[in-house]
């Protein structure tokens, strides 16, 4: 539980690891991207709609499974 004093927080630092660090930047900086809030957002929206594609079918439009397949 966070202590309020004075209506601000008690705690001057926090500690968390470099990889804690870097997600949260990274976080950071496609929130602060207008460009890729809208692609997030329009990604959403399509989902919504039902415009989405499974996995399989990527796969087969560019030619993943058959070249498994013929591996094989």
């Amino acid at each position: 539980m966070q202590k309020l004093k004075n209506g601000k927080h008690e705690t001057e630092w926090v500690t968390i690891s470099a990889d804690e660090y870097d997600s949260m930047v990274s976080t950071l900086e496609i929130l602060s991207s207008p460009r890729a809030m809208t692609k997030i957002k329009q990604g959403e929206k399509e989902r919504l709609e039902g415009k989405l594609k499974s996995v399989e079918q990527v796969k087969k439009e560019l030619g993943w499974m058959e070249s498994r397949t013929a591996k094989a």
